[in-house]
């Protein structure tokens, strides 16, 4: 892989994309933070969690997004443009939907049997929600990050996997590093 990693990443997708999984390999990888949005929406509590207010959600975001380093990672579109705005590179993973499916599927047994944790409880409405926000996203969601993501040209890569992901950040760093020279 590249050695040198961009400093601040988004990373966007399905649920069932990879999304986490992918944030924590690049955190470990090359020891940059990572943050799940959804811990941005929601504040986190041994009996239930809370909601927090679009303006106290917003202020939780803007101090991650103003650090040298971060990846945030999640499926939130319409109130991050801070990040994508701060960040260096945006990665969109888009699976097929029959690796979705396969891993929502996964996702909910490991839960269940509780060999993986989970911010919210296993359950059969939880595991229906997922493929209801899963069709949401083949039938609309995949076209508006599409289209919010041209808005960013030069900082986006659309990748189905961290192999994928790898090769095409090969590519896109030589570019990277050209610009830069240029612009000294």
């Amino acid at each position: 892989m590249v050695t040198n990693i961009p400093n601040r990443i988004h990373i966007i997708g399905s649920v069932g994309s990879g999304k986490t999984t992918l944030a924590r390999t690049l955190s470990a990888q090359y020891n940059i933070p990572y943050y799940e949005l959804d811990n941005v929406v929601w504040e986190r509590a041994d009996s239930d969690d809370i909601r927090r207010s679009a303006a106290d959600r917003d202020t939780l975001l803007l101090s991650i997004v103003n650090k040298k380093y971060w990846i945030i990672e999640g499926a939130h579109l319409n109130w991050v443009n801070p990040s994508f705005c701060r960040a260096d590179l945006i990665v969109f993973l888009n699976p097929s939907y029959s690796t979705i499916t396969y891993r929502i599927i996964t996702r909910f047994i490991k839960q269940r049997l509780r060999l993986e944790q989970a911010h919210y409880t296993p359950t059969w409405d939880m595991f229906k929600k997922m493929f209801e926000w899963s069709a949401a996203f083949q039938r609309e969601g995949k076209h508006q990050i599409q289209e919010t993501l041209e808005d960013y040209p030069g900082k986006v890569v659309v990748v189905k996997d961290l192999k994928q992901l790898k090769q095409r950040l090969e590519q896109w760093m030589p570019s990277i590093e050209q610009q830069e020279r240029t612009s000294d």
